[in-house]
């Protein structure tokens, strides 16, 4: 479904990709985990066009996007939750839902779609009204996957979704997100500094390293692998 092969990025002179190469199966979760700066987000954001790659291609569902505007890949249906959130402080949580929805006309569908979020996240539906930047860190992640569901992705692109948040709300956020991908059949890439949780939640894992992919299988093989325990686990 979505396919990187040799990409190279750059911020200016830092070689931040260095030739990777990873697949994402329609359907599947995967997780890419690595230490900090080894090029995690650099991933989700060169794939979405916001840092182009300089080297290689993306392709998705067969179609080269690798010079395609970010506004074009969304359309497409590739849709990323940034790290930090990054929701609209100033807007109402429907409002911020309604920007999800930006690009799209139909309305009956939007109105299922913010439906089906208040019924993932009930605590969005009672604080419909309230301003973005009023919610807890929780609730500001819930609400940045919801908004990012209402474009209604095929592939989500979750930005370390557990950042900053304590644990019983990261174990929340994850329960979700499986739900999302067997409800909805909706693909999910997952970038995560907690490797325990996205291993577990993972049909297939990436290890990145200093910008190059150093090992990918099964997220239970992953866990399994004295390597990945010693250096992601805690093990």
């Amino acid at each position: 479904m979505l396919k990187l092969k040799d990409v190279h990025t750059y911020y200016g002179n830092i070689h931040a990709l260095k030739g990777i190469s990873l697949e994402v199966i329609e359907g599947e979760v995967i997780s890419l985990i690595g230490a900090n700066g080894a090029g995690k987000s650099t991933t989700l954001m060169t794939t979405c066009g916001i840092v182009p790659a300089k080297k290689g291609s993306i392709e998705f569902k067969g179609q080269d996007i690798t010079h395609m505007p970010s506004d074009e890949i969304v359309k497409l249906g590739i849709c990323q939750v940034p790290e930090g959130r990054r929701i609209f402080p100033y807007l109402t949580v429907a409002e911020n839902l309604d920007m999800g929805a930006f690009l799209r006309n139909d309305t009956d569908e939007i109105k299922k779609d913010m439906d089906y979020v208040y019924s993932l996240f009930p605590i969005l539906a009672e604080r419909r009204n309230q301003a973005g930047g009023t919610l807890s860190g929780g609730e500001q992640q819930m609400l940045a996957i919801s908004r990012a569901l209402m474009a209604r992705p095929k592939v989500l692109l979750l930005d370390e979704p557990s950042l900053g948040l304590a644990p019983i709300i990261v174990k929340q956020i994850f329960r979700i997100i499986k739900k999302i991908n067997e409800d909805q059949s909706t693909t999910i890439f997952i970038v995560e500094q907690n490797a325990n949780l996205a291993l577990k939640a993972a049909h297939r894992g990436y290890v990145m390293e200093n910008g190059i992919i150093t090992l990918t299988d099964t997220g239970a093989n992953l866990m399994a692998n004295e390597d990945v325990k010693k250096a992601y686990l805690g093990i």
